[in-house]
């Protein structure tokens, strides 16, 4: 007991305006109860500005420190910085865990037991995203039709040039 007391030692100093003023009870308690409201007002800012436990993506030990229980669900997909965009758009605390076992490389997503619902519309806007990049065709394939069309069109064009110049000469 003794030795919590003498940690929380506080030094309170009140400067008087007058020479040679007293310091009385009625001003030693005014500057005690000024040191207590200015100390619980620095207090409760702190707390309103520091969330309990970290939002959004971290790792499975800090996750696990939350108190609640964990479920997970397995992706292949390489593209996971979307699933990470989406899950920070729902406001899901996960952990990504990558599992190098398998042949392809898997990533296992943990999250609180608690947010599967949220977490079950996450991952429908994920596969719908994933499935609507999949059906379009790359700009690549699409460049590579365009510049065949095009050289088979100025192949056409000179075949008939050289045509005409042949008929031109015949007569």
């Amino acid at each position: 007991m003794q030795d919590e007391i003498n940690h929380k030692v506080v030094a309170l100093s009140v400067s008087t305006g007058k020479t040679g003023a007293r310091m009385t009870a009625n001003l030693l308690k005014a500057a005690m109860r000024k040191f207590l409201q200015d100390r619980q007002r620095k207090i409760s800012r702190k707390a309103a500005q520091k969330p309990d436990h970290k939002v959004g993506k971290q790792t499975v030990k800090q996750l696990m420190k939350q108190n609640t229980g964990l479920s997970n669900i397995e992706i292949t997909d390489k593209n996971i910085k979307s699933f990470e965009r989406i899950a920070n758009k729902y406001g899901i605390d996960f952990a990504l865990k990558k599992d190098m076992n398998a042949e392809k490389p898997r990533y296992i997503v943990f999250f609180k037991a608690r947010d599967v619902d949220v977490v079950t519309s996450a991952f429908e806007e994920y596969t719908a995203k994933t499935l609507v990049k999949a059906k379009k065709p790359s700009i690549i394939q699409k460049l590579h039709k365009f510049t065949e069309q095009s050289l088979e069109q100025v192949a056409q064009q000179e075949h008939q040039k050289a045509r005409q110049k042949d008929r031109g000469m015949q007569l």
